[in-house]
């Protein structure tokens, strides 16, 4: 069995070494040994599970549902009916997302096409931002807004 620390264990996996304690502090993660001066220890199943984790996380699963199907792993001749289910939510909510992402960007170029030039006082991107009666649909249907891009960390 292959020890490593937690910095390898972010090398292997990709993910951060923050984003691993966080894991573990939330239950995803199992608590790994110690060495004798303390120091985090994982074996390879360690990095199975965080490999699961980062590619459910990829795929937009909520950690709430990744702590479910991390649950199911252990009833290995369960029916797989309920994961199923979850893949088929999952899916569901993300065409709902592109749905919205796809209103988000008629909208926006609408408001491109509406820029004419000349001078901020009167920039017809900021007058539309400024008046939402001026937008296509009532509703951009609360997506998520992202202060900086994601990073390709889990």
């Amino acid at each position: 069995m292959t020890r490593m620390t937690i910095g390898k264990l972010a090398g292997a996996t990709g993910v951060k070494v923050t984003t691993i304690r966080y894991y573990e502090s939330i239950g995803l993660l199992d608590a790994p040994a110690r060495s004798e001066s303390g120091q985090r220890l994982y074996d390879d199943k360690a990095v199975e599970r965080l490999a699961f984790i980062r590619h459910a996380r990829d795929l937009g699963f909520p950690v709430d549902i990744i702590r479910e199907l991390i649950s199911l792993q252990v009833e290995p001749g369960r029916d797989c009916a309920v994961i199923d289910q979850i893949a088929r939510r999952q899916l569901g909510e993300v065409r709902r997302r592109l749905t919205q992402l796809e209103s988000l960007e008629a909208e926006l170029k609408r408001m491109i096409m509406a820029c004419e030039g000349g001078e901020i006082s009167t920039c017809s991107v900021l007058a539309a931002l400024g008046n939402h009666a001026d937008c296509l649909a009532d509703d951009h249907g609360g997506v998520e807004v992202l202060a900086t891009p994601p990073a390709k960390q889990a």
